[in-house]
């Protein structure tokens, strides 16, 4: 009965109440809607997108001037006992004596056909540690490896990486025979070119696919010694506790700090779209909550004379 007598004393209030909780509703139904439509309409298709690389000379077309085309070539086939693979590996390794061994190491990859990268010792009179670097010839490695082991007391971590840059190397070796290819076209149009413009255009297109073959070539010898060289990295001491070690659960702290700010800016977003609404509603509430601040002011006022 309190309920209804209240309806009964307060219907405007009722009815704006009614008006603005019909508006929200529309209102957010209606984002979803538009939201969900939006995410549709721009996801991409499901069909398979191909993709053209851009052409190496811009100025003289390709098509015109019957140079061959890259994408029309396909890349060699390699099959798994010819994959190039780069090697990495890294040895955690407690000595008795620091220097002594860094220097066995080092001698080793000397004697294996390989060199030394980096040797650095750090703190030799207390707690000395070492990290020493080297290039390992690839069918001595495994050879090598267990010689490194032999010199510690133990080996405190050990980890072996391997990435295979077969199909890069590969590529890498297409590109060259076509730019090789396009040089050759080229020259054959430089020889029979009569104007100075079409000379000096033929050159400064000349000039430019052989630094692209010299930069591929680059590219394609760190490949090879890469992967005919693998690296170790020793890390020595006489301490187990100086070694670097990789715990079960990596503790991140740069991912943390960056989970954590997005979190901050989502909330700041959804507080800021909170305000956003709140104040555009503001013309229907704030007249809505003076309606009944008038409203209680006048009951307070008739309940003394009432009495």
């Amino acid at each position: 009965m309190a309920v209804v007598n209240w309806l009964k004393t307060n219907k405007l209030v009722f009815a704006l109440s009614l008006i603005i909780l019909f508006l929200l509703f529309r209102e957010l139904s209606g984002g979803a809607l538009r939201t969900r439509s939006v995410e549709r309409s721009i996801s991409p298709p499901s069909s398979g997108i191909a993709t053209m690389e851009e052409p190496a000379l811009g100025m003289l077309p390709s098509t015109k001037l019957g140079l061959p085309d890259s994408s029309q070539e396909a890349p060699p086939t390699t099959t798994d006992s010819e994959r190039m693979v780069v090697k990495n590996s890294n040895l955690s390794l407690l000595v008795n004596d620091v220097k002594a061994t860094g220097e066995k190491i080092i001698d080793r990859a000397k004697s294996a056909g390989g060199y030394m990268v980096e040797a650095s010792y750090n703190r030799p009179n207390e707690s000395p540690f070492a990290t020493i670097t080297v290039r390992i010839p690839e069918n001595k490695l495994d050879e090598t490896l267990n010689y490194f082991r032999s010199l510690a007391i133990k080996v405190t971590s050990e980890r072996l990486l391997g990435k295979d840059v077969t199909d890069q190397y590969v590529d890498i070796e297409a590109r060259i025979a076509t730019l090789q290819k396009t040089k050759a076209k080229f020259e054959q149009i430089l020889d029979k070119a009569v104007a100075v413009t079409e000379i000096l255009q033929v050159q400064r297109e000349l000039i430019s696919i052989q630094s692209q073959i010299d930069s591929l070539v680059g590219q394609q010898k760190s490949l090879e010694q890469n992967a005919n060289l693998s690296k170790v990295t020793a890390y020595l001491s006489t301490d187990e506790l100086a070694l670097p070690y990789t715990p079960d659960k990596a503790f991140r702290p740069q991912l943390v700090l960056k989970q954590a700010v997005r979190s901050l800016l989502g909330t700041m977003r959804s507080g800021a779209n909170a305000s956003i609404w709140v104040g555009v509603y503001s013309v229907i509430w704030v007249p809505l909550l003076v309606i009944i601040y008038i409203v209680r002011k006048r009951k307070t006022k008739k309940l003394p004379q009432e009495s």
